[in-house]
């Protein structure tokens, strides 16, 4: 009965959320005439930022009379409706860390439809190349290996996991900014956190992002610092094409290469990012990655930021984060024992 009810209500999600495309629409605009893109926003959707092997055969628009059904068999919607009670009579030995979880269904908020962009139900962020998968070079996929066994434990004679200090783990871990790449760029959504909220003037466009409680300043300017800071998020600059609010960024941060997530990028990377009020009820997100050390090519992707209207609540990170200390700790015992 509830799979039919989640098919039936992702029938209507989607003829109902399908944005106008008509090129008339005449956007919101500030007191100086500029699109007015401010509000709060979400990007929670089932749609991740590759496009997974199940959808290959979609391209990257689903079937539309395929959506119902493959959204209510999508794994993490069947998990909602039958995990919250999860529970374990005995404690994990460590031989599948993926077993505890470490959150239950309450916890994860990643959305409960695949993700809408221009009218079409699509099967991954990425648009270029075709297949929806991020073209990495050898030496970014090394990266990303290299990422995964750290963030996960799971090592080996190459990877070791960074346990000395604080400064080993990953930043996500330390709450220096958030998991995935919630704050960009490029922007992806992650389990849970997923709102954004956009303050504008004249002179700067501020994101405000929920997981993390991190923060993009963009001045409209077409001068990059004339300094050499590397900011956790790059040199964001911004100025306006037409109705489209461009981004470019460049100066990413040594260590943006070592977060645990898919679009990791180098020192010499640029990102440009267009943020374009589609309809009243959503802003197209497009963005371009160029980074020569990680990628073999240039790739594009496409996403949705849908108006909400819940607003951001504090989040708390440190207060509580015994995850690391336990980390740490462990490590020490481990010592110990050798």
């Amino acid at each position: 009965m509830k799979r039919t009810i989640n098919k039936a209500l992702s029938a209507i999600y989607f003829f109902c959320t399908a944005p106008l495309l008509a090129a008339e629409y005449e956007p919101p605009r500030t007191q100086s005439g500029k699109p007015d893109l401010q509000g709060y926003w979400t990007n929670a959707s089932l749609t991740k930022m590759e496009r997974d092997p199940n959808y290959a055969e979609y391209g990257l628009v689903f079937p539309s009379n395929l959506v119902p059904e493959l959204t209510a068999d999508h794994p993490q919607v069947v998990r909602q409706q039958t995990d919250d009670n999860q529970a374990w009579k005995e404690l994990p030995d460590g031989s599948d860390l993926a077993r505890g979880r470490g959150y239950n269904a309450f916890w994860v908020d990643p959305g409960q439809n695949f993700a809408v962009v221009k009218g079409e139900v699509r099967t991954s962020m990425v648009t270029y190349p075709n297949n929806g998968l991020i073209p990495y070079s050898e030496e970014g996929r090394k990266l990303r290996r290299e990422n995964r066994a750290k963030y996960s434990g799971i090592l080996s004679d190459q990877v070791t996991m960074g346990t000395d200090g604080p400064e080993g783990r990953a930043l996500g871990e330390r709450c220096l900014i958030g998991m995935g790449s919630t704050g960009g760029p490029p922007i992806t959504n992650v389990r849970y956190n997923n709102l954004y909220q956009i303050i504008q003037t004249d002179e700067y466009i501020a994101l405000h992002i929920e997981m993390a409680h991190d923060i993009r300043i963009i001045p409209i300017t077409t001068e990059y610092r004339r300094t050499n800071m590397t900011p956790w998020f790059g040199d964001s600059i911004g100025h306006w094409d037409g109705d489209t609010l461009v981004v470019e960024t460049k100066g990413l941060h040594p260590l943006h290469g070592e977060r645990h997530y898919v679009a990791a990028l180098s020192e010499q990377a640029k990102v440009i990012e267009r943020f374009t009020r589609h309809s009243n009820e959503q802003i197209l997100y497009e963005f371009e990655v160029v980074d020569p050390i990680y990628y073999e090519e240039p790739w594009q992707g496409e996403m949705s930021f849908n108006a909400s209207n819940l607003p951001i609540y504090e989040y708390a990170c440190h207060e509580g984060n015994y995850g690391l200390i336990g980390i740490l700790a462990g490590a020490r015992q481990l010592e110990q024992e050798d």
